[in-house]
């Protein structure tokens, strides 16, 4: 029988005709995912900086700025398994916010992520972030590369301009450092895994003031950082 595997493409990407970096990844929501890497980058901090952008079939990104005279950083190749966001915790602003989440609500929220796993479904070895109210998934997406997942989710709320302070972010593999920083420059105040949290990803959780929540399963889940906002009703 035929075995299905993940797609990967390389996406270079041009800002301003400067060739800025190329991007392993899933051939998925390309546009979300230029658009949330240069945000990550801090090369954009809303639409309005973005006077034209399109990926071509050829799959190559060519954006241009408002700004017509900003050279980006010099161009690197971005595995799908390296970081690719903010590279400087100085960067990473604390995150404020009075949201307060149940056990079964988080649960709940993992059950539905998992649920909307479908690349993953077809032939595994995908990664699978999404962001969420307390209720309900807004933004799901899967690709090789889990810093890819992140950025594919910036680009969506920025696209359909979707809040995301006072969000929860999901993901299905481990919480790692470069997560919580751009967490934190979206101001998501928390962080939520199956798996577990790296050791420098809880001191980070504790110093930028976000909730870490790993091995989110079944009916069990662990508080790593930020335990006010978990309201245990028992």
């Amino acid at each position: 029988d035929a075995v299905s595997v993940p797609s990967e493409i390389a996406l270079p990407i041009y800002v301003n005709g400067h060739e800025t970096a190329t991007i392993l990844c899933t051939p998925t929501r390309l546009t979300q995912l230029v658009l949330g890497f240069l945000y990550s980058e801090g090369i954009i901090a809303n639409m309005s900086d973005v006077a034209s952008m399109r990926v071509c079939e050829e799959q190559i990104a060519d954006v241009r700025l408002s700004n017509a005279e900003y050279v980006p950083p010099q161009r690197r190749i971005l595995t799908s398994g390296c970081g690719s966001g903010v590279s400087s915790e100085t960067q990473a602003p604390r995150v404020a916010s009075d949201l307060v989440v149940t056990p079964e609500e988080v649960l709940s929220l993992m059950k539905q992520l998992y649920q909307q796993q479908n690349l993953f479904k077809q032939g595994g070895g995908m990664h699978c972030s999404s962001l969420c109210d307390r209720n309900q998934i807004l933004v799901v997406v899967e690709d090789i590369g889990r810093h890819n997942t992140l950025d594919k989710i910036m680009g969506e709320c920025l696209l359909r301009e979707i809040p995301t302070q006072n969000s929860i972010l999901l993901t299905t593999g481990r919480i790692f450092s470069e997560m919580l920083l751009k967490a934190a420059r979206i101001q998501t105040p928390i962080v939520v895994s199956r798996g577990t949290p790296t050791d420098r990803a809880v001191a980070l959780g504790r110093d930028l003031g976000i909730t870490i929540i790993g091995y989110a399963r079944d009916k069990r889940l662990s508080v790593f950082s930020g335990e006010q906002r978990l309201l245990v009703t028992r």
